[in-house]
């Protein structure tokens, strides 16, 4: 008797992803590339502070990480300032996502007593956010006030080749390489965002990854209809 055996599915995991966050990696395109000019210039920030904003995926955190780097500073995570209200503060900070924490007293009252301490102190403040803080639920009316005098540097949305370049970057973060024809047609279906871009390497990633197959156009077509059936964004993201 012939049994006709099912291939077993390749068992995936969630694994953390090593993103490419160096200054070299980034790709400068007409939508970021005043917002680049304007962080990387600190020196010319009025009281030494600026809010970056735009919407996910459009390179705020790899920015913020830039300029880290080349102020030898730190990045703490807004849901993070109350933990952290004990530390010395360095003379170069970012507060990633500030936005998260308008509408919760003792996260407004952190970003408040830092915002004091970091001008006290003559140090230099990024604030990364998706929307401008005019538009945050702040309820801390001295924050608010202090917040909405803060200079403004804006990510836009993301051209096609900036989007192809994207994806690529997404693919090579995950050690995956994708001929140009996919990322091509991928492109012509997408959303039309970084944000989108991202969940969908992962997706992509992940269904290459269970099927044991290759990531190929009619590969790129199957988790593109499963996304208008299921959208990407309302999908946990992998990185």
């Amino acid at each position: 008797m012939t049994i006709n055996a099912m291939p077993p599915r390749q068992m995936t995991f969630d694994l953390p992803i090593a993103q490419a966050l160096r200054r070299q990696d980034f790709l400068t395109a007409p939508s970021n590339a005043q917002a680049l000019a304007v962080v990387e210039a600190p020196h010319s920030w009025p009281t030494g502070k600026m809010v970056l904003i735009g919407p996910p995926g459009s390179g705020k955190t790899h920015i913020a990480h830039i300029w880290a780097t080349e102020q030898r500073g730190q990045i703490w995570h807004a849901q993070d300032l109350t933990a952290n209200a004990s530390k010395d503060l360095p003379a170069a900070l970012v507060v990633e996502n500030a936005d998260e924490i308008a509408g919760d007293p003792a996260g407004e009252h952190a970003l408040f007593h830092l915002h004091n301490l970091q001008t006290a102190a003559g140090g230099r403040l990024l604030i990364t956010a998706r929307t401008a803080p005019n538009r945050w639920p702040i309820t801390l009316p001295d924050l608010a006030s202090r917040l909405q005098a803060l200079p403004l540097a804006t990510l836009a949305t993301p051209d096609d080749a900036l989007l192809a370049g994207i994806l690529v970057k997404h693919f090579a973060d995950r050690q995956l390489t994708v001929p140009p024809e996919v990322v091509t047609y991928v492109l012509r279906r997408m959303e039309r965002s970084a944000h989108a871009a991202r969940d969908l390497a992962a997706r992509l990633d992940a269904q290459a990854l269970t099927e044991q197959r290759a990531i190929t156009r009619i590969l790129a077509a199957q988790v593109l209809d499963q996304a208008e059936r299921i959208p990407l964004h309302s999908q946990n993201s992998l990185l």
